[in-house]
């Protein structure tokens, strides 16, 4: 039974990647690497956050981050400010010349949306998504702490449930 989903995470994996692709084939007039749209939408999503938070949320290295950060800030797309309780921290801000971008890439997100689900019902949409989200939640649970094998007494599962967990996606 196993053996069919052996190239479940191959699978995933070449799905993700062929995403990426496929955005930055629809993205490279506009002037932007994955990585810095990457970064200015969690920041979207994560506004006054800090520069290390946005690191972790993004997951991508802190120094990594920061070299997209201050390439942002450069082209005037985010700004940053000194936390007033911690002058160590930064917070970062979307500029407002980068609310239209954001926009752009929006457009571009849907389009590549659209095209990888040509051919997918709506019924069979819905469902990836739950499965999508249920797959993440159980990932998200056990990156702390790996689920548990089935109890042999009565054979029920002792894995933790799924529940509040904190998402990078909002």
């Amino acid at each position: 039974m196993l053996a069919k989903y052996r190239m479940f995470g191959f699978l995933v994996h070449d799905v993700a990647r062929l995403l990426r692709k496929r955005f930055e084939l629809h993205a490279k007039d506009i002037g932007l690497t994955r990585s810095q749209w990457q970064t200015l939408v969690y920041l979207s999503r994560n506004e006054g956050t800090s520069q290390s938070r946005l690191a972790e949320l993004s997951d991508v290295e802190p120094v990594t981050l920061g070299k997209i950060v201050d390439r942002l800030v450069d082209i005037g797309l985010i700004e940053r400010a000194v936390d007033p309780s911690d002058r160590r921290v930064w917070r970062l801000h979307l500029a407002p010349d980068a609310r239209p971008k954001l926009k752009q890439a929006r457009k571009l997100g849907d389009l590549t949306r659209r095209e990888a689900l040509a051919g997918v019902s709506e019924e069979d949409r819905s469902q990836l998504m739950e499965t999508l989200l249920t797959l993440r939640s159980n990932l998200s649970v056990t990156r702390e702490r790996p689920m548990a094998k089935k109890t042999a007494a009565n054979g029920q599962s002792t894995s933790p449930k799924p529940g509040n967990d904190v998402h990078r996606y909002k």
